[in-house]
């Protein structure tokens, strides 16, 4: 390995995966922030189907305090990362025994949980709470509703199972999972569409109900996959087209709880670990962050000092761009879940001068199919990315995928052991207990 800190921010969508190696195993200052369904487990239509590879679990810990998981799933309940994971260690004694849990941020940003598996709600009310606990309910209603107007969509001794399969009945983040419906009406894409605009109705409903209970600014609609934010700041729904399932998840989920304010929340934690200080405050949550890119980027570069802030390396699979004819005009429409977080780090290392790594997953190969391939030639002994995630008319996007896992999370998850590993013999580390 040539430099220990070799400068991945200026390449776009690299398939030289060493390079990546070398960043990992021998920069010390590092700081992993990770998604997970698409990147280290791979999609499914039923969530409660998820596997994850107990070699990977296992390697996280060797990164302890420089690995955190950031996603919109939630580490508890029957369909949380946290029963994956015990199902790959064999029983919840030895998961909780050997200290198997993912540490980091859930529910979008909401839902802190440590290695023992410990799990709290940072500036959450139990007002919101109690409210949430009634969405996946309505959910259930509004689907049963949608079948038994569309008798012919779904077959008759398949519609429980089906509605069992959508609601994901998540503590803080209770979702609608259109996956298993997709599969029997991608045949029939206008009255999947309709479905999808009965679940934005839906959330829409939930929102003024909220307000009437006194709970105006506590939650919002996140749309996976989604056409980016309208100019109200709004997620905008990717309607199905002919081959393409367009959003299958809307989440009901608690205002604040976005990817790139729970960048700041790790942060927070991860100087506090090595300084003993915490940069914004030991109360900081996403809860009480700015809601806009720019402050978010300014709150870093104000309190963090840049002696002690670490590269950090953002990975996920949920990018994409749309152009679209909005009469004379072209519109892009940039978005995808895990889009601005990967841009605020980008955007933090180009600010405190250390070269951040942004490492896109193509996890175009799972059972959802609303994902663009990479595009992949060879060209003598190499493999470049002729295409990536996004469309490509859509030619300043300002957002760099630096690194790509054209394999999938079978790739990645293979990589990030073998990393791991070397690692822990660079640096002698002994293994978390």
């Amino acid at each position: 390995m040539s430099s220990p800190h070799p400068l991945l921010h200026t390449t776009p969508l690299s398939l030289e995966t060493d390079k990546l190696a070398n960043l990992l195993v021998n920069v010390e200052n590092v700081l992993i922030i990770q998604d997970l369904d698409g990147v280290c487990m791979g999609l499914v239509k039923d969530p409660l189907t998820r596997v994850i590879d107990l070699g990977y679990v296992k390697a996280t810990k060797i990164f302890d305090g420089h690995f955190f998981v950031l996603t919109n799933g939630e580490h508890t309940g029957r369909r949380g990362v946290n029963r994956i994971v015990e199902t790959a260690a064999g029983s919840e004694s030895y998961a909780r025994d050997a200290r198997l849990y993912l540490p980091g941020l859930a529910a979008g940003g909401v839902q802190w949980q440590d290695r023992d598996g410990q799990v709290s709600h940072p500036g959450v009310s139990d007002a919101e709470m109690a409210f949430l606990q009634t969405v996946p309910q309505r959910i259930a209603q509004r689907l049963k509703q949608f079948c038994d107007d569309y008798p012919e969509a779904i077959e008759i001794d398949r519609v429980q199972s089906s509605i069992d399969a959508a609601v994901l009945d998540n503590i803080a983040s209770p979702t609608a999972n259109l996956n298993v419906f997709y599969e029997q009406l991608q045949d029939k894409p206008e009255t999947y569409v309709v479905l999808q605009q009965a679940m934005q109705q839906l959330m829409e409903e939930l929102l003024e109900d909220a307000a009437s209970q006194g709970l105006t600014d506590s939650f919002f609609v996140h749309y996976a996959p989604n056409l980016g934010r309208d100019d109200r700041g709004l997620e905008i729904v990717r309607f199905a087209k002919e081959g393409d399932s367009g959003t299958t998840d809307f989440q009901f989920m608690i205002r604040g709880a976005i990817k790139e304010a729970g960048v700041l929340a790790i942060l927070n934690r991860y100087y506090y670990r090595r300084t003993g200080t915490y940069p914004l405050g030991e109360d900081f949550s996403v809860r009480n962050a700015p809601k806009r890119h720019e402050e978010l980027l300014e709150l870093v570069k104000t309190h963090f000092d840049p002696h002690q802030m670490p590269v950090l390396v953002g990975v996920g699979d949920t990018v994409n761009s749309t152009v679209e004819r909005d009469g004379d005009r072209y519109v892009v429409r940039r978005g995808g879940s895990d889009r601005n977080f990967l841009q605020l780090i980008q955007d933090i290392g180009n600010a405190f001068y250390k070269g951040n790594t942004v490492v896109y997953v193509d996890s175009s190969g799972g059972e959802v199919k609303n994902r663009k391939p990479l595009k992949i030639e060879k060209q003598g002994e190499a493999s470049v990315v002729l295409e990536g995630p996004g469309d490509t008319r859509d030619g300043d996007d300002p957002l760099v995928l630096n690194m790509a896992f054209a394999g999938g999370h079978p790739e990645y998850s293979q990589f990030f052991q073998t990393v791991a590993h070397a690692r822990q013999e660079k640096f002698r580390l002994r293994l978390v207990p």
